[in-house]
């Protein structure tokens, strides 16, 4: 049974017997021992601990029933008029203040539950709070990121690899802790810090894809709201203020760096894979005579879209969420018989895997410079297309052709909905001037 002790009061009704340290230090351990009544209702009390540790608690009545709210320990030291508590505890007067608030709290819910209704929707909003933490605590940046890459390498877009890659470096090593922090917690401040770091190390044009890419995925979050085709997950990071559309991309750093192989350097590049033995000779050839294709969607080609004079093959560049572009090439007689080069087995034409896949774009890369060594002076293999794109512009191939052939520009209304033309004649005319300027085996003269 509960044993208590009534402190006794003077005709004042202040305390008397514990108004010292002394006293309360001197309480029988375990006994609850009510130091005060309150005018508010409710009595203050004291229960030593072990040691000479002293709890005050508010000693209350709610519909027939006894209850004591837990105050705080008692703090010797502190201040005999302070009210607030010290990192320690309260002085009595503390104690006692605390007790006035509990009863007011309790008086205005007594009718709906009193002061234990009051503590329990406290419970349960701290409980709230803390699951919303712990849940916002796993919707870091780096899932977001990895959500958006996802996003993209459904939608089959290239771009998936080069997002994962850049964000990898120049996010998640780079800046692990802001990686680790809420999604909705990246600043546009921060944003720049990332831009300026890259632009300080000399890769401003990383610097502008970085922020390009963490603008697509914020943005992405914000707009899985009103559109359906977004992944829902994106929904959970909570965002509704894109950082990265509070900052400037810096335009200087954006010039293409293509430098396109003049139509000598082309000729000079035919010249040494013209005979180049091999799978290597072939794929090379193939990617040249059939206008220098993107290598990533180039060989990808499966057999199952190759015929006697043609080959398909898919283009992921383009509007977001509108899948492949299918992207038909006509082939010429020298193509058609490189095209017989290859052993015809498994699902894909350049393969060294028996067609169970492909061979890599970088792979061809390499390819490509082991082929040239010195013989062109600061060769990439990007380098092959813009060539391409300019030697036919020099020798009059239109705009749209051109764009028709390497399957870009192809953008508006008309191009995208009402154009039904396959363009393939066109396509055949300009890869005929391609390889009479490689090739000069006719009389037909060609521009320089």
């Amino acid at each position: 049974m509960e044993q208590s002790n009534q402190v006794r009061t003077g005709a004042t009704g202040t305390k008397t017997g514990t108004s010292s340290g002394v006293s309360l230090k001197s309480l029988p351990a375990g006994t609850f021992t009510t130091i005060e009544k309150l005018d508010r209702g409710g009595s203050l009390q004291a229960r030593k601990l072990t040691g000479e540790t002293v709890q005050f608690y508010w000693r209350y009545s709610h519909e027939g029933r006894t209850y004591r709210e837990p105050i705080g320990h008692y703090d010797p030291a502190a201040p005999p008029k302070k009210h607030e508590p010290t990192l320690a505890g309260y002085s009595l007067a503390g104690a006692r203040e605390r007790c006035r608030l509990l009863a007011d709290q309790h008086g205005q819910r007594k009718n709906t539950g009193g002061l234990r209704q009051v503590k329990s929707e406290e419970r349960d909003e701290f409980k709230a709070r803390s699951a919303a933490q712990a849940e916002r605590s796993t919707r870091t940046l780096q899932g977001l990121l990895d959500t958006y890459v996802a996003h993209l390498k459904a939608l089959e877009r290239r771009s998936h690899v080069d997002a994962a890659g850049i964000f990898n470096a120049h996010v998640t090593r780079a800046w692990p802790k802001l990686a680790d922090a809420p999604a909705a917690d990246l600043t546009a401040d921060d944003v720049l810090d990332m831009q300026r770091r890259l632009i300080e190390e000399g890769k401003g044009r990383t610097a502008n894809k970085l922020r390009s890419y963490l603008h697509a995925a914020y943005q992405c979050a914000i707009d899985v709201r009103v559109s359906a085709a977004l992944p829902v997950a994106l929904k959970a990071y909570g965002i509704h203020v894109n950082p990265a559309a509070q900052t400037k991309r810096d335009p200087k750093f954006d010039r293409a760096d293509k430098r396109p192989l003049s139509a000598a350097e082309l000729k000079t590049y035919w010249q040494l894979i013209r005979k180049l033995p091999g799978l290597r000779g072939s794929v090379l050839r193939l990617h040249l005579l059939t206008g220098g294709q993107r290598v990533h969607q180039f060989v990808k080609l499966r057999w199952v879209d190759a015929t006697t004079d043609t080959f398909t093959i898919f283009d992921a560049k383009g509007r977001p969420g509108q899948g492949p572009r299918s992207h038909v090439l006509p082939l010429l007689r020298k193509a058609v018989s490189t095209m017989q080069e290859f052993e015809r087995q498994g699902e894909y034409v350049m393969t060294t895997t028996k067609g169970r896949c492909p061979i890599g774009a970088t792979t061809v890369t390499g390819w490509a410079h082991d082929a040239v060594g010195d013989a062109i002076e600061g060769f990439q293999l990007k380098r092959i297309r813009s060539g391409v794109e300019t030697l036919l512009a020099a020798n009059g191939i239109s705009r749209e052709i051109r764009g028709r052939l390497q399957s870009h520009g192809l953008t508006g209304v008309q191009a995208r909905h009402y154009d039904g033309h396959d363009y393939m004649p066109e396509k055949r005319q300009a890869l005929e001037v391609l390889h009479a300027a490689i090739e000069p085996t006719r009389r037909k003269r060609v521009n320089p």
